[in-house]
């Protein structure tokens, strides 16, 4: 009986350490090869130690049922325990999901420029459960990933370029070709502006108090937010000196005066004095 105990102890022991080699070899095995597919480091240490913890607790199961005791209750046990925690932390797992998602499908990256969930910002650090940003006014902001994957996610450094959209308003007594020309000249001499894609200018609208012309030009991610603050200002101090009137928006007003009826006189009544005389007899 004891020969057959210290066996079982021996094969149990052998378990355990065939369980924990694979268990890191598995490991290994795993980050390895998401590190050739360049997935992002938290992801594949992440799931290089889901796999350790997975295989070893496989390896415990099997060295404690080597050893005679029975495992069928403790499993019960564990997968209720794991049920309970998984309700309780289902908001936590939609999070932990949705990081996968992100980090898989490689929406995007450390040091993109996004917007989601209502934030603008830059992408610090991605986890799998949280995104971290930086806004234009330096402030980190921790978005949960599941908020981040419910809606869109505008990646403004996916394309190498942007579109400025920029709409000026020019009066109707404008000469139309004058004004095309002088943004024409101000978009030639800007260097940051880019030759391909052409600029665009065209009339956009003829609207209550202006005619609406549309510059659309293109520039690198980098220059965007310079272009875009330069161009308001030097084209205005051009249609400045060009003479071309950016109206205000202005409303026609008409007074109908009309005049009061005149009063009329009511003539006055006369008061009459009426002297009976009579006989008495």
């Amino acid at each position: 009986m004891f020969a057959n105990m210290l066996g079982s102890i021996v094969y149990a022991v052998i378990i355990l350490g065939v369980g924990f080699w694979l268990a890191k070899l598995s490991s290994n095995f795993l980050k390895g090869l998401l590190d050739r597919q360049e997935m992002d480091p938290s992801l594949s240490n992440f799931l290089g130690n889901l796999v350790n913890v997975a295989v070893v607790t496989f390896a415990a199961i099997a060295a404690l049922n080597q050893l005679g005791i029975q495992t069928t209750s403790m499993i019960a046990v564990l997968g209720a325990a794991g049920l309970a925690i998984g309700l309780a932390l289902k908001d936590s797992l939609g999070n932990f999901a949705a990081g996968v998602m992100i980090l898989v499908f490689r929406q995007f990256k450390a040091g993109d420029v996004i917007e989601a969930a209502g934030v603008t910002g830059v992408v610090e650090t991605l986890n799998v459960f949280s995104t971290q940003l930086k806004t234009g006014d330096n402030k980190t902001i921790f978005v949960p990933n599941g908020k981040l994957i419910d809606g869109n996610i505008v990646n403004y450094s996916a394309k190498g370029t942007r579109r400025l959209d920029l709409v000026f308003g020019v009066s109707y007594d404008a000469d139309l070709a004058k004004v095309k020309s002088t943004l024409q000249d101000i978009l030639d001499q800007d260097a940051r502006i880019l030759d391909e894609p052409a600029p665009f200018i065209g009339v956009l609208e003829l609207a209550d108090n202006s005619v609406n012309l549309a510059v659309r030009p293109w520039v690198s991610n980098e220059n965007y937010w310079p272009v875009y603050f330069d161009l308001h200002e030097t084209i205005k101090l051009r249609f400045d000196q060009a003479g071309v009137v950016i109206p205000y928006p202005q409303r026609d007003v008409y007074l109908h005066q009309k005049e009061a009826p005149k009063a009329q006189s009511t003539p006055r009544k006369r008061k009459t004095k009426t002297t009976t005389t009579g006989t008495t007899t």
